[in-house]
């Protein structure tokens, strides 16, 4: 699937088909294309289909084998691609995560959710020794020493 045949999504479809909204791919894009191409060959992958390839990995976590099948390159293709792409949108700054001390500071509230897992005893019909093993054992036959 390339990008050409999903940009006319719907946001909400885009979304579940990538992961992101419309207007975060277009950031992750507008980063990629700061970092500039790197040197060689041109790739056959536009930069909207490397993101998209990225996504799918991320998303999906297909093998790296299947997602080259579907884009025609190889698997060296696709896993170099991820690593480039990953490492620009580290670089960029814009897409990381907040860290611990963002989560302890004092204006974060935490909700607490309690549950009740106590065990309920079940009420089970009570064994009794005159009961079916009888008949169990005389249906099986004996073997003769």
């Amino acid at each position: 699937m390339r990008y050409d045949q999903i940009q006319d999504l719907a946001p909400a479809d885009f979304k579940r088909l990538t992961g992101v909204r419309p207007e975060t791919f277009t950031a992750m894009l507008t980063a990629l294309q700061r970092v500039g191409r790197p040197f060689g060959r041109p790739s056959k992958l536009s930069l909207a289909d490397q993101l998209l390839l990225t996504l799918m990995y991320w998303r999906e976590y297909r093998t790296q084998f299947h997602i080259a099948q579907a884009y025609g390159v190889s698997e060296a293709t696709v896993c170099r691609t991820i690593l480039r792409v990953e490492q620009a949108l580290l670089c960029s700054g814009e897409f990381r995560l907040p860290g611990k001390k963002v989560l302890r500071q004092p204006e974060t509230t935490l909700t607490v959710v309690v549950l009740d897992a106590t065990e309920t005893p079940v009420e089970r019909p009570q064994k009794n020794n005159a009961a079916p093993t009888a008949a169990k054992r005389s249906a099986t036959p004996r073997r003769a020493r």
